[in-house]
């Protein structure tokens, strides 16, 4: 597959944590994640309205997943936001989160990776609650993913 065809994202959780280590000063961390948010996925300007808008964000953040089927479906997200910083942030989650199954998704613990970027101390007290404003809508996602499967199950 060429690399333009390539649809996955171009870095995955681990590359993202491993570049925070290397990376000692928190204005270049903060450059790179803007850099993260300008390789997002095109966002499907039709998906910018109520339904997908993030409730709790200061900046103006859409989440839109698509679920394959099954028992335990793969969710992928698309996100983007419309300022840069919180864009990089939506690059971090979807990094994080999309392409796997809703229990993966479920079992992951945000906490644990934003303590390893060293986020919970770096950000805006607004921006940490919009972090976690975009999880909860994940795990929300993911959960009525799992609960619609068992329904169809029963």
């Amino acid at each position: 597959m060429c690399p333009e065809q390539d649809n996955t994202m171009a870095q995955t959780i681990d590359d993202i944590i491993g570049d925070f280590d290397f990376i000692d000063d928190w204005e270049e961390r903060y450059r790179y994640v803007i850099d993260l948010g300008r390789d997002l996925k095109p966002y499907p300007e039709s998906a910018r309205d109520a339904v997908h808008k993030v409730n709790g964000c200061v900046s103006q953040v859409w989440l839109k997943s698509t679920l394959s089927a099954g028992p335990d479906p793969v969710i992928e997200f698309v996100g983007d936001s419309d300022a840069h910083i919180v864009r990089g942030l939506v690059a971090i989650m979807m990094a994080l989160y999309s392409g796997k199954k809703a229990s993966e998704i479920l079992a992951i613990d945000p906490e644990a990776v934003l303590r390893k970027l060293g986020l919970n101390e770096n950000l805006t007290p607004q921006r940490s609650n919009g972090l976690r404003s975009m999880v909860a809508r994940i795990r929300r996602e993911a959960e009525t993913a799992l609960g619609s499967a068992d329904a169809t199950q029963h």
